[in-house]
């Protein structure tokens, strides 16, 4: 079944993992996935760094392990910024030779002191050229609810989404927001734009108040009031945060669903405890159920 076949049968479940950082060994990613194997997600992501070639073979290793040992559908990120078309061709063909064939295909981000390759400055061109080299890969697109940080404004980055997806991408998965109404209001103006294909929602429980503020400051994008206000008051206390981050995460979930999400996409930070949490307390929400087709938010 292609993924996008699971979303006319269900709100879809799905989840993010990184390759470990530095020296640290695979294993340790894989006794994560072994730990979160019981949840049986609808699909695990498995993001790809500008590391070079050991990256590479560190995300095809986990990939492989994700589709071939724990029979879970893999997605392998292909950044395409600092990749040429050649590097791209080698890693599609070792990812086929895994019988891995769902791409989370992005631009990437722009790394300080690092020239782009300029074989593919847009994500739509990456999504373009694997599209040429065989119909047999599925292909995932990035989208940002709040606005891409590089866009002029939001309509031009849906603009540019539209020609993501009309270049074959199949589905989508947002940017991490942490107020729900802008991304109805984002899923809303895309379906204007005559973008059909399903969204799923990216969900990032807070753990580390640090790394949401950077990543806010990033991206440019303010943190809404209700969320700030819980970072402040538990900053000093990482347990109570952990709690308010999962407890802020289940509230955005269960919205979503009812809602009417195409799906939910979790950034674990491979953090298994977290997931197995958030899991246990929105499992029901997603239990097969035929959708009706074409429904969207």
């Amino acid at each position: 079944m292609k993924l996008t076949d699971i979303f006319k049968h269900k709100t879809v479940f799905s989840f993010e993992v990184f390759p470990p950082h530095g020296e640290a060994p695979v294993d340790k990613i894989r006794n994560t996935l072994t730990n979160l194997d019981h949840i049986h997600p609808d699909f695990i992501s498995v993001t790809l760094g500008a590391g070079g070639i050991g990256a590479q073979n560190q995300t095809v290793e986990i990939a492989d392990f994700i589709q071939n040992n724990l029979n879970i559908p893999a997605v392998a990120h292909i950044p395409g910024l600092y990749q040429s078309r050649e590097d791209v061709r080698k890693l599609l063909a070792e990812l086929s030779d895994h019988h891995i064939t769902n791409i989370l295909a992005l631009r990437g981000d722009k790394i300080t002191g690092k020239n782009p390759v300029g074989d593919f400055t847009h994500a739509n061109e990456l999504v373009s050229f694997i599209k040429e080299q065989a119909d047999s890969f599925q292909i995932i697109g990035a989208c940002y609810p709040q606005c891409h940080q590089e866009a002029a404004n939001l309509t031009t980055d849906i603009i540019n989404l539209k020609r993501k997806v009309d270049a074959g991408a199949d589905h989508l998965i947002s940017q991490v927001f942490y107020e729900n109404q802008c991304f109805y209001d984002f899923v809303e103006q895309t379906r204007s734009a005559g973008i059909s294909v399903p969204i799923e929602a990216g969900i990032m429980p807070v753990t580390n108040k640090n790394q949401i503020e950077r990543m806010a400051k990033i991206s440019g994008k303010p943190l809404p009031e209700k969320f700030v206000t819980i970072l402040n008051h538990y900053a000093d206390n990482k347990e109570a945060l952990r709690d308010a981050g999962i407890a802020y995460a289940i509230d955005q979930i269960v919205d979503l669903v009812s809602h009417g999400v195409d799906g939910v996409h979790l950034y674990t930070m491979n953090h298994s405890r977290v997931a197995q949490r958030i899991w246990d307390a929105t499992a029901s929400l997603f239990q097969y159920s035929e959708v009706e087709p074409g429904f969207h938010l």
